[in-house]
């Protein structure tokens, strides 16, 4: 199982993201009760008016090197457990899957 599926021409990622870290960062997988697997991102920014959620597409954005306002949440707006669309994003399948996958691996 992986933590990004594709839909038509978009990218659907799950992410579990914790606010409030000492430093920002992507790496590791997380695996839930069900079984579902979940890319792990830390972020510095609060959970408080959007703002995790803002800096955790800021952060994909820059390290994906795609345009934030390609970056959708799709759900999760005050849980931990988010699912995120990047638009486009199939269209860059191997490029974006490659950095993906090696994100989860890293521990």
């Amino acid at each position: 199982m992986s933590v990004w599926t594709q839909a038509c021409d978009d990218l659907l990622l799950s992410v579990r993201l914790t606010p409030g870290s000492a430093k920002e960062d992507i790496g590791g997988g997380w695996t839930d009760a069900h079984g579902a697997h979940w890319l792990s991102a830390r972020v510095r920014a609060v959970p408080e008016k959007g703002r995790a959620n803002d800096a955790l597409i800021a952060l994909l954005s820059k390290r994906l090197d795609w345009p934030k306002g390609a970056i959708l949440l799709e759900s999760g707006d005050t849980n931990r457990l988010k699912r995120l669309r990047i638009i486009g994003g199939g269209g860059a399948l191997a490029r974006l899957t490659a950095l993906l996958e090696n994100w989860v691996e890293v521990t």
